[in-house]
């Protein structure tokens, strides 16, 4: 009978140790009594030092501060540039308080007078792997930290775009109940004239004719409404949605005129002068005007006016415009597709306009200058992403009492 194979425990984590000495004494007197401990590096100077630095992982320096070249405080210096968590643990035979105070300005964790002793020398060594070792926990999980919040973060926007496209789709299912309804009453009255009717006259004729042009009209309606926007939701993952920009300022405006942010605001949506098509999922693009309208509208409770407006641009935007300024900011610059035909739509507000110190802040997620009951601080931060994903253009620009326009820009074709 064989015996059981036995399991190897990995081995120890040995950290790197770096010693830097001109002297070849004290190099080898450390080399000894650290070498079953750490990964030693060896240096006979500063400039060597700093090589084998750039070139491995150092945990832990011992450098004397008194070598020919470069000081021991340069190196230090150096090493800290390198790293800012190596450890170092200076060593010299020439104590001065100006290079004591050099050296725990760079943050040196221990500082050993030669000759040393050995005892004194592990414990300091000891003790600097120590501190490295809790600076890397402490690193380690505050990268994990920022991770699961990165995660938490994007999640969250996700949510909110998700609730935003059910929102959407539960207007869409409204708006379709509208035509319905006609339908139905339509429908009623024929019944009421014809329903008992033994023969038919003229005139009976002639009217359920003209009913049955306007249920039709409106049985067309629901038809394109639910082809249109499933058709968008089944290419929710495709690259290249074709979406005709008219018909969605149309839709836009049904959605905007009974959203609650409206109040007694006034509202205007202008269609294009030339309808263009867009390379953007139907949804995301109304989500992305319906956002920029919802903070247009709850910029101030006093009564303003709201605009969405657009243009078809035949000339790309050229670099001069594109920079920030005291007014003026502009987003996803890297990623913009800037290809004519370029569609331009504005969302402008006569409001007060965005104050100097919020302006950079507004697209960072979850910040808002609105009660936790009127916002969670993701609206804009949508907008910036989904722009993006379309390889769009974002631009602010606001003054103070003159109100803020948002303009999006995106890659588009002109209708055969």
């Amino acid at each position: 009978m064989s015996a059981a194979p036995t399991t190897e425990p990995p081995p120890a984590f040995r950290g790197t140790l770096l010693i830097c000495d001109d002297e070849e004494g004290p190099r080898l007197s450390l080399r000894v009594v650290f070498k079953d401990e750490y990964n030693l590096l060896l240096a006979s100077d500063g400039r060597q030092a700093i090589e084998l630095a750039q070139q491995h992982r150092i945990d832990v320096a011992v450098l004397d501060i008194r070598m020919g070249g470069m000081s021991g405080i340069e190196v230090l210096e150096r090493l800290k540039f390198i790293d800012p968590h190596i450890e170092v643990v200076m060593m010299t035979a020439f104590e001065t308080a100006d290079t004591m105070r050099q050296a725990l300005r760079l943050r040196a964790s221990d500082y050993i007078n030669k000759p040393f002793d050995i005892a004194t020398m592990r414990a300091a060594v000891g003790n600097a792997f120590h501190r490295r070792s809790l600076a890397g926990e402490i690193q380690d999980s505050a990268e994990q930290l920022n991770h699961l919040m990165a995660e938490l973060q994007n999640q969250k926007v996700e949510e909110q775009i998700s609730r935003t496209r059910g929102d959407i789709y539960a207007s869409i299912i409204h708006d379709i109940n509208s035509p319905l309804t006609v339908i139905s009453g339509y429908i009623q009255m024929m019944n009421e004239r014809i329903g008992v009717a033994n023969q038919l006259e003229v005139e009976d004729l002639l009217f359920i004719k003209d009913n049955l042009k306007t249920i039709t009209r409106q049985v067309t309606n629901c038809i394109e409404i639910s082809r249109r926007y499933l058709g968008f939701l089944r290419r929710q993952s495709e690259a290249s949605t074709i979406v005709g920009v008219n018909q969605l300022l149309t839709d836009l405006a049904e959605l905007v005129r009974v959203h609650p942010s409206v109040q007694n605001n006034e509202f205007s949506c202008t269609p294009l002068a030339e309808d263009v098509t867009v390379g953007v999922n139907g949804t995301d693009l109304i989500q992305i005007l319906l956002n920029l309208c919802t903070n247009a509208f709850q910029c101030t409770q006093q009564v303003h006016r709201v605009e969405v407006s657009g243009e078809v641009l035949g000339e790309p935007i050229a670099p001069a415009q594109i920079h920030d300024g005291p007014n003026d900011r502009w987003l996803n610059i890297e990623s913009f597709d800037n290809t004519v035909p370029l569609l331009k739509l504005t969302v402008r507000d006569t409001g007060p306009g965005i104050p100097a110190e919020v302006l950079p802040k507004i697209f960072d997620a979850y910040f808002t200058t609105k009660s936790t009951r009127n916002g969670t601080g993701l609206g804009l931060s949508i907008v910036q992403r989904l722009v993006k994903a379309a390889k769009g253009l974002l631009h602010v620009h606001t003054q103070a009492g003159a109100g803020t326009a948002f303009t999006i820009y995106l890659p588009a074709r002109r209708k055969d």
